[in-house]
C-alpha cells in the first residue's frame, strides 16, 4: 500500500480550501430547504386542571379518592366529540373533531388530581386558543354531566415561541458536519487517486532521478 504523505495532503488541501468551503456551504443551504419542504414547524401550549372537592367542609379524603377514579374518565371526557364539537363551534374551527382529537394529548400528574392538556398545532396563537377553550367547554360540560363543579383551571396556556419539533441550530450543526466530511472526503479520494507529480522530491522518491531544475508554470494575464 502506497505511503501516504500528510505534508502532501495538507498542500492540496490548501489548494482545494475554496472548492471545500463552497461544498460546505451548498450542503447547509441544500440542508435547509429540505427541511423546510419536509418538516412542518408545530407548536404546543398545554394547561393544567385540578379537581377539586365540592365539600362546604373542606376537601376531605372521600372526595381524593373520587377524583382519583374520575382522572380517567376525564381524560377521555375531555376528547369527546361532544366537547370537541363544541370547542370547533366557539372558535370556528375548520376541522373535524377527528382532526382536532389528535393534536390533543391529556396526561394525569402521578399521585394528584392534576390533568395536563396540550394541544399541537401549526400556529403558535391557534394551539394556545383551542389549548384554553378545550379546559373550559370541558369543565362546563363535566357540570353539565355529573352535576359537579369539582374542574378548576390552573394555568392558563401560554404562546409558544419556538416550534417543538424544528431545532434549526442542531440541524445546521448536523448540516455542517455532514458538508465537512463530505467535502473533506471527495477532497481526499481526488488526492489519492491524482497521479500527477506534485513536487521534485516525489520525483526523486519515486523514480530515484536527480532533478536538475525545474520550468516554474507561466501564468496567463
Amino acid at each position: 500500500m502506497e505511503e501516504i504523505n500528510l505534508g502532501e495532503v495538507y498542500s492540496y488541501f490548501k489548494t482545494k480550501i475554496l472548492w471545500i468551503l463552497i461544498a460546505i456551504v451548498v450542503i447547509v443551504i441544500l440542508g435547509n430547504v429540505f427541511t423546510m419542504l419536509t418538516r412542518t414547524p408545530m407548536y404546543q401550549s398545554n394547561t393544567t386542571i385540578v379537581l377539586v372537592g365540592e365539600s362546604k367542609d373542606g376537601y376531605n379524603q372521600t372526595e381524593s379518592q373520587l377524583n382519583q377514579n374520575l382522572i380517567g374518565t376525564y381524560s377521555q371526557i375531555i376528547k369527546s366529540r361532544k366537547v370537541l364539537n363544541q370547542v370547533i363551534e366557539n372558535l370556528k374551527l375548520k376541522m373535524s373533531t377527528q382532526e382536532l382529537a389528535q393534536t390533543i394529548t391529556t396526561s394525569s400528574v402521578e399521585d394528584t388530581e392534576i390533568i395536563q392538556i396540550t394541544v399541537k398545532n401549526a400556529k403558535a396563537k391557534d394551539a394556545q386558543r383551542i389549548t384554553d377553550e378545550v379546559a373550559t367547554v370541558f369543565a362546563k360540560e363535566i357540570k353539565d354531566i355529573y352535576n359537579l363543579e369539582n374542574v378548576e383551571i390552573i394555568d392558563k396556556a401560554e404562546l409558544a415561541k419556538d416550534p417543538y419539533n424544528v431545532n434549526y441550530i442542531k440541524d445546521n450543526v448536523i448540516y455542517l458536519v455532514i458538508g465537512m466530511v463530505l467535502s473533506f472526503g471527495v477532497v481526499f479520494v481526488m488526492y489519492y487517486f491524482d497521479t500527477s507529480i506534485k513536487s521534485s522530491e516525489v520525483v526523486e522518491e519515486k523514480l530515484g532521478l536527480t532533478v536538475i531544475g525545474i520550468v516554474p508554470k507561466e501564468e496567463r494575464e
